[in-house]
């Protein structure tokens, strides 16, 4: 059994990012730059977006981290990201999300250029991915494609199970395991309505999860040599750790572990995959829509 280490994989990425970042600056050209805007003070929230600004630093990019109060009306948000869309020296554009609840997520989605949209939520690098063009591709099933990739896991013509129907997981990840580029697998969605889960689980040679639902997936539903990638992460109360909870995801792990080829722990697993995910996305966003310039002589 080997346990796939997120954390050690975002690292070499993000050494390798930089290493690129490097070339282009030693040839004249100016870094990447991500724009991330936050709106409220929303704890959580500010802690993800500053660890995607850590992540900026670490890979070579400049960032304009852009905190804007709760009381932003939608109008003056829209405002923020046109402005943002035609700045020519920023090429990737995240809003944190949950907004508060008098804006409306879809329309600011929509409003961010698809070219600079490195969440990959915009319809069209949705619609795009989905018939299988270059696009955009949400964080955290790029990052599942990369650990796997990275742990030369074998995935063509394999039965993959995904658990989740989300927007944002479970529907991209599906689409990208059946993609002949990308996974080439054969893949069964189950959802809340989906009858005989337990028996869906033993037929599959890789599992990916994320529905959010602590140890829902126990040795009995795994079969032997199957690889599990666990996206789930829910805080359970604990009270020998010191803050009083502990992070578990969806997998059993202690007792599926032991039967698998591969699994992600929780945490360390997926979760680090996710923040170097937009950073390879702005990255693409950067050499796709930035033209080699000529060196500085």
């Amino acid at each position: 059994m080997t346990i796939i280490n997120g954390k050690e994989t975002a690292a070499l990425v993000k050494q390798q990012i930089a290493e690129q970042v490097k070339t282009l600056t030693a040839n004249g050209q100016r870094p990447p730059c991500l724009a991330a805007i936050i709106v409220g003070h929303d704890p959580a929230s500010e802690t993800y977006v500053k660890n995607k600004i850590q992540a900026c630093q670490e890979c070579g990019f400049t960032s304009l981290h852009m905190p804007l109060e709760a009381s932003i009306t939608q109008e003056q948000l829209l405002h923020t990201i046109e402005q943002l869309n035609s700045n020519e020296k920023v090429d990737g554009i995240i809003v944190q999300l949950p907004l508060p609840s008098h804006i409306d997520e879809g329309a600011v989605i929509n409003a961010i250029d698809w070219r600079k949209d490195v969440d990959g939520f915009h319809p069209v690098n949705v619609g795009r991915m989905l018939i299988g063009l270059p696009a955009m591709i949400p964080a955290t099933p790029l990052g599942i494609l990369t650990l796997l990739q990275h742990y030369n896991i074998a995935t063509a013509g394999k039965k993959c199970v995904v658990m989740g129907r989300s927007n944002i997981v479970g529907k991209p990840v599906a689409q990208l395991m059946m993609l002949p580029q990308y996974g080439n697998a054969t893949v069964t969605v189950c959802h809340s309505q989906t009858k005989n889960v337990a028996e869906e689980l033993r037929q599959a040679d890789i599992i990916i999860t994320a529905i959010g639902q602590p140890g829902f997936i126990t040795a009995d539903m795994v079969k032997p040599g199957a690889v599990v990638l666990d996206v789930g992460i829910t805080r359970v109360a604990d009270p020998t750790h010191k803050k009083g909870y502990r992070l578990m995801g969806d997998v059993d792990y202690e007792h599926v572990a032991p039967k698998c080829s591969y699994i992600t722990p929780v945490p360390g697993g997926v979760g680090p995959m996710t923040v170097c995910s937009l950073m390879q996305n702005t990255l693409k966003a950067y050499n796709a829509h930035n033209p080699q310039h000529t060196p500085q002589s």
